[in-house]
């Protein structure tokens, strides 16, 4: 299923990772063919090429196969490039109990997991698998054996320092924050690893170090870095399940189901978030409800379910409505009218529903946090223009531009409004569409 481009080739990501330069990794692609008795040409454009997204002959596929170890049936039975050997990911195979997830904890905040690869790395059997083990594991707790005793008092200045994390993603984007929440996150691995704690002090350390692993995910997909959030996603994921937390684990899977669909896999979100609604516990809110089936609505919808979309949406506005105040959880504090009226925005503009998706989109922008504001202004202004109000759409977009001019920092913001901006060919000999362009090619990393 074709996806967004891919910001760094796996492939380019591969060579770099055991030094070869393209030319380098020509000459080894056509010594390995004349062992296996297979003559190659393969010369360094050959290689670029490739990176490109040109698809390898069978030739060089087999020779490529043998020289990176790969079984010639996965490459028949697994498209280009997704069978190269560079989507290995910790914590998909542990064990889902107490001491996997501080293996997984451990291997996230330890070996750099902030690498400028622009793919995903979990998709298909493997992500489907995830969200099927995180459904049967068992919640475990035992205390550990040495170290530091961890406090209530301890517990209670890291959960005040990531609402303020929390809190000042909403305002300036991941980007700035990541070291931060990274280091956070080492902080209360290092706890669960070496620390003494009671069996309570243990539950909410689990459950922290799951909204903790979740925010820095945020944050790095909010940067771009999207095989980082996945992971950190995986570590959320993890710690909710040792922790009993299976609501929270719920919301992960939902929101791992982002990932997967910006990329153009929409039925995995679809599978992803069905999976969290059938597993979530019995006593959910109505609040939490309504979020859950907002994902599967614009999960739905962006795989061209228009109907069952529309049904999901409905039973998301009812539980919206029925929710009182002060029964959200805390990791769902960030979710309210705005995040509600974006998603039937999008929904609503997919099916083609342009004027109600406009004015869902312009409440949505109107009460969002900054961040926010600059995200889903881009999407305002595709409704704007789709509705035939050039001057609007621009208007929107510009408030976008000018967010990150002045106090956001967000590469999904970014690249939102350069999807917008493409929109805008028909229009380039409009004045104020080559102004607007200017503008956003000035922003930093626009280029």
């Amino acid at each position: 299923m074709p996806g967004e481009p891919l910001a760094v080739h796996p492939l380019t990501y591969l060579r770099q990772s055991r030094g070869w330069g393209k030319a380098e990794f020509a000459r080894l692609m056509q010594a390995h063919g004349q062992l296996l008795g297979i003559p190659l040409a393969t010369n360094r454009t050959t290689v670029w090429k490739w990176e490109q997204g040109q698809e390898p002959d069978v030739d060089a596929r087999r020779v490529l196969a043998d020289l990176l170890r790969v079984p010639y049936e996965q490459v028949q039975t697994t498209a280009w490039p997704h069978w190269l050997p560079v989507w290995e990911v910790s914590g998909l195979s542990g064990p889902w109990n107490e001491a996997g997830t501080v293996e997984a904890l451990a291997d996230l905040v330890g070996s750099g997991r902030l690498d400028r690869r622009g793919f995903l790395t979990i998709t298909g059997i493997a992500l489907t698998g995830l969200a099927a083990s995180w459904a049967e594991a068992p919640s475990a707790f035992v205390s550990a054996l040495n170290g530091d005793r961890v406090t209530d008092t301890m517990v209670s200045t890291i959960e005040q320092r990531i609402g303020t994390l929390r809190t000042l993603d909403d305002q300036l984007g991941g980007v700035r924050l990541l070291e931060q929440a990274r280091g956070d996150l080492s902080l209360i691995a290092g706890l669960l690893n070496a620390g003494r704690y009671t069996e309570t002090i243990s539950l909410r350390l689990y459950a922290l170090a799951a909204r903790v692993s979740h925010l820095t995910g945020w944050m790095a997909y909010d940067a771009g870095l999207r095989s980082a959030g996945q992971q950190y996603y995986v570590g959320a994921l993890r710690s909710a399940r040792t922790a009993g937390d299976d609501a929270f684990g719920a919301f992960v899977l939902a929101e791992m189901g982002v990932h997967v669909s910006e990329a153009g896999r929409t039925a995995e979100r679809v599978e992803l978030v069905s999976t969290a609604i059938e597993n979530v516990p019995r006593t959910l809110s109505p609040y939490t409800q309504s979020f859950l089936y907002l994902h599967k609505a614009e999960a739905l919808s962006r795989d061209g379910d228009h109907q069952r979309a529309g049904t999901a949406l409905n039973r998301a506005t009812s539980h919206w409505e029925r929710h009182a105040e002060g029964e959200d959880p805390d990791w769902l504090e960030w979710f309210g009218e705005a995040q509600l009226k974006s998603t039937v925005g999008k929904v609503l503009l997919r099916a083609g529903q342009v004027e109600r998706a406009t004015s869902a989109l312009v409440t949505s922008v109107n009460s969002a946090a900054p961040r926010d504001k600059a995200v889903r202004s881009a999407r305002l202004a595709e409704a704007r223009l789709a509705g035939n109000d050039l001057d609007g759409a621009l208007d929107a977009a510009n408030h976008g531009v000018a967010l990150l001019e002045d106090r956001v920092s967000s590469v999904r913001a970014l690249g939102r409004l350069k999807e917008f901006s493409a929109r805008l060919d028909p229009h380039t000999s409009v004045p104020a569409v080559r102004e607007f362009r200017e503008r956003l090619k000035a922003l930093p990393n626009a280029s």
